[in-house]
């Protein structure tokens, strides 16, 4: 029976990421970066939603829980270059999270989401946090959402609470309503805006240091050409990111 669900694992992960590779090179002409980010936090506090929300401007009264992985895209601009956004919401059932940390591997940036409404998933929230920098590269971009916003008569959370520990922790912080679209945009729109801000940089230093050195890479993961971004070819398309820059807490 173990060996079963592996079996279906791997296939669900292969398929996933035929789907990606399809979609990456259908849209690569298009766009000067494409930026890879996933939603995590606690089971039923709303990822699916946010990220519907964003990508399709859609929200579902009957969203059923995550299986996994799954991913949307969108793209923005951003000071006049075309940001393809590849945006993995993860499963918040402890049992995918051996399957979900993998895809962790090469996110410039995370949404770490929590219920307004339910303080055990404001509590999870340390636990997330301790996945991600366990599992994905040490320069990623994380944006704590308190989710449900419309909900006030019911809050559990104190705003200040959130706060205090984005300010601790060195992360952006929103809260945001899935449900009236309050500050959803605004949000991913912060987080990618982030993400550009470093990638831009680290293009430039990299374009620098080839010029210096007659055009080699010396062996960086991530080449950024000019303003277009590309991954060598033995790079899983999973991984995307080998930048080296914290964050700071921006509370909104």
């Amino acid at each position: 029976m173990v060996d079963s669900n592996m079996n279906r694992e791997r296939e669900y992960k292969m398929r996933q990421e035929m789907e990606m590779e399809k979609d990456w090179q259908g849209e690569e002409a298009e766009t000067d970066y494409v930026f890879k980010v996933v939603v995590v936090g606690d089971s039923a506090v709303g990822k699916s939603q946010l990220l519907g929300r964003f990508a399709k401007d859609e929200f579902f009264f009957d969203s059923k829980p995550t299986i996994g992985v799954e991913f949307q895209t969108r793209t923005v601009t951003i000071k006049r270059k075309q940001v393809k956004a590849q945006i993995w919401d993860t499963a918040g059932q402890e049992r995918y999270r051996a399957v979900t940390s993998a895809y962790y591997r090469g996110a410039l940036g995370a949404m770490l989401v929590y219920d307004i409404t339910r303080r055990p998933t404001f509590d999870h929230v340390a636990r997330w946090l301790d996945e991600l920098q366990a599992h994905a590269d040490g320069s990623i971009i994380i944006m704590l959402i308190g989710n449900k916003s419309d909900l006030t008569e019911k809050r559990a959370v104190p705003t200040d609470d959130a706060i205090a520990f984005a300010e601790e922790q060195g992360l952006f912080f929103s809260e945001a309503s899935a449900l009236n679209g309050e500050n959803v945009e605004k949000a991913f729109l912060q987080l990618l805006e982030e993400i550009y801000s470093v990638v831009s940089k680290k293009a430039l230093e990299l374009d620098e240091a080839r010029r210096l050195n007659g055009g080699s890479n010396n062996g960086d993961v991530l080449v950024l050409k000019g303003t277009q971004l590309s991954v060598l070819p033995d790079v899983s398309i999973m991984e995307t990111s080998a930048l080296r820059k914290g964050t700071q807490c921006a509370c909104s």
